[in-house]
């Protein structure tokens, strides 16, 4: 009679728990299925449903179907680490181009008066709203993203895009709804301007990358919140272009308003820092 060795259970991987911790302690918070797969050594299947447990766990969440935040002790009461932690990695999951900007940005640069509710991402195709945990990170469209001067900053997991302080006060201004309203705007600006260097706001402002109305307008503003030397180079700019007179708020009508010549600005609002 023939003996048959008794078939050798395949060998399994670490367990899903193990691998998630390994992981945390070299410094990775963000995977994605795929990662998983090839670290457990087992089905997609399997492994989704490994993952599914840990996430009712609180030990990982999903912003995006098929990736995957760790959620260290310290921040399962919010439900995820912040954003910045994983947002890098998060828009390279998504194959986009981004930047943190506007309130975000403005907030990392020390203009904190009015920090946003939610953590403010700019990329270049419209993306819908992701919540994580108990934060927002939502999404503004710009098509000129390429362009915008930006910077990377470290953050505890690795780093992140962040626009400078120069390009971020001109995104408040061409999306001021995002900061609320122009009031906010404007004390936003009265902090970030500390941070600003001149040549680096009209150097900003170069090759189109922003309309001329938004030169226009935050000069106005830069120069009624007593930043002259900031204001000067877009004037050189608006003096130059020669353009037509916009409203301050291109939500409201500006006839019979008063115009500052300077910025060919009809002032149809009365925008004052809260500072």
């Amino acid at each position: 009679m023939v003996k048959h060795s008794p078939l050798k259970p395949k060998p399994q991987g670490p367990r899903a728990l193990t691998w998630l911790r390994q992981r945390q302690s070299q410094g990775h918070l963000s995977f994605t299925l795929a990662d998983a797969v090839a670290g457990l050594g087992r089905t997609p299947l399997a492994v989704s449903k490994a993952l599914r447990r840990l996430s009712k766990q609180g030990l990982v969440v999903s912003p995006r179907r098929g990736y995957f935040v760790v959620v260290p002790g310290a921040y399962a009461a919010v439900g995820a680490p912040p954003a910045s932690w994983f947002i890098d990695s998060l828009m390279a999951y998504l194959g986009q181009p981004y930047y943190v900007g506007l309130l975000t940005a403005a907030a990392h640069h020390g203009a904190s008066h009015q920090a946003a509710q939610v953590f403010q991402v700019v990329t270049d195709r419209p993306t819908r709203p992701i919540a994580v945990g108990r934060q927002r990170i939502v999404f503004t469209t710009k098509a000129s993203l390429a362009g915008t001067p930006t910077t990377h900053v470290n953050t505890p997991s690795g780093t992140m895009t962040l626009s400078t302080p120069e390009s971020t006060a001109l995104d408040l201004v061409r999306y001021h709804k995002s900061a609320g309203h122009l009031g906010h705007v404007a004390t936003v600006l009265e902090e970030l301007a500390e941070q600003m260097s001149a040549q680096a706001l009209r150097r900003a402002t170069r090759d189109g990358r922003y309309e001329l109305t938004v030169v226009q307008r935050l000069g106005y503003l830069l120069e009624q919140l007593g930043a002259p030397r900031l204001a000067e180079g877009l004037a050189k700019v608006v003096e130059r272009e020669n353009p037509q007179t916009v409203p301050l708020r291109a939500d409201r009508p500006r006839k019979g308003c008063s115009v500052d010549p300077r910025w060919r600005v009809a002032i149809n609002a009365d925008v004052r820092s809260e500072l």
